[in-house]
Parts: C-alpha cells; structure tokens; sequence
C-alpha cells in the first residue's frame, strides 16, 4: 500500500498546485519532465527484465499473453470504457458537469493502464514500489494540468485510486505464500517488457504498442516457471 499512499499524495499536491498555479507552468516543461519520465522508466523496465534468469518462460508468457489479451482486446476494451464513461457522465459544461468531467477523466486516467496494475502487483508481492512511484509523479504532474482546467473533481479521484490500487496490492499480498523467488522474478521480468513498451509508446511516443495487451504475461510467466522447474 506504500505506493499507493504515495500516488495519493502525489495526486493532492498536483491538482492543489494546477488549481492556483497551473495555467502559469509552460507547455514545453511538461513535455520535458514527461520525455525524463519516459527515459527513466524504459531503463526500468530493462533492469527488471534482467533479474529473471529464465529468458524462455518470459518470452513465452509475452508471446502466449500478448495472444490472449489481443484475442480479449484488453487496450480496446479499456478504452472503450473509457469513452462510455465519459460520455455517460459529461453529458454538459455546467458546473455539476464539470465536477464529475474531472473526477471521472481522473480516475481513469489514474488506474486504467498497465503501469497501475503491474506496480500495484509488485507492491503487493514484493514492497518494491518503485514503479508507482514513478506512476505518482507522472500522475502529479496529470493532475496539475487537469486541475487546472476541470477544477477540484481531480483531487476527489484520489478515493478511486485509494480503493482500486489499493485493493490489487491487498489481493497480490496474499500470493506470498505460493509464489517462489523464481515465480516472482519471471513476473518482473515480464513485466519490465510491458513497462518498456510502455514508455516507448506512451511517454516517449515513439511508436504505438498496445502494451495493456501484454499483461497476461503477468500471469502465465509464474506458471510457465513452475511447469519448467
């Protein structure tokens, strides 16, 4: 859950800084703060594949998972949600409207995607909460700019960030007793593919991937270590 508190308070600074002070931060400060975000988060993601010692199983969970969540259209369902949801909820610019524009497009912005789940997973599993901690920068820096336009309903997406992340680093806690070192470092390693892609489609848009179809790896990978031990 340290993570996650952390996302929380990132979340609070952000949007109390957007709502007195966002309008005066420069566009291309954002775009340069999120560009080192990227950097960062692709070295990440490439030191965490390196603690796995099984190469063939990791690969193996990206190939079999990256079928199944194109076969789910995981991204696309996603996004698709999204977008109902949006339209559902901002149906007009009055005041009201504006509240739940902003605490909606907040909440997902802030818990669907990749980076939530994986780092939520291995804050659960492990402590290690370094990923949402670069996820609660990214989002402090989100929030500021949405504040700055859609007003305090982004400070209140903090309880769906508090519920939602929170509860998969509940349920990834009671894992522990299953997972072996082995299991644990193939998740990572796996998972640190899926944060590469992450950062190179999203933060660095280099070149698009649909990196929410790789997540079933995080699953498979354990499995498929297991089955080769």
């Amino acid at each position: 859950m340290t993570g996650t508190l952390i996302n929380t308070a990132t979340i609070l600074l952000g949007g109390t800084i957007g709502l007195f002070f966002g309008a005066r931060l420069p566009q291309r400060a954002r775009e340069t703060v999120v560009a080192g975000l990227g950097l960062f988060t692709a070295a990440i993601g490439i030191q965490m594949f390196f603690k796995s010692e099984h190469a063939i199983p990791v690969l193996l969970s990206l190939l079999i998972g990256g079928l199944l969540g194109e076969w789910w259209r995981i991204e696309s369902r996603l996004e698709h949600l999204g977008a109902w949801l949006e339209a559902r909820f901002t149906p007009s610019d009055d005041d009201g409207s504006l509240f739940v524009k902003g605490f909606l497009t907040a909440s997902l912005l802030f818990c669907v995607g990749p980076m939530t789940i994986l780092g939520s997973i291995q804050d659960g599993l492990t402590g290690d909460y370094s990923l949402l901690a670069i996820k609660a920068v990214l989002d402090g820096f989100a929030a500021l700019a949405f504040a700055s336009t859609l007003g305090v309903g982004v400070l209140f997406s903090v309880l769906v960030v508090l519920t939602y992340q929170g509860g998969i680093s509940l349920a990834a806690a009671q894992m522990q007793s299953v997972m072996t070192p082995e299991m644990m470092n193939a998740l990572t390693a796996a998972g640190g593919v899926v944060l590469l892609g992450l950062a190179i489609s999203s933060l660095l848009e280099i070149k698009p991937i649909r990196s929410g179809n790789l997540l079933p790896a995080l699953l498979i990978a354990p499995i498929l270590v297991l089955l080769f031990k």
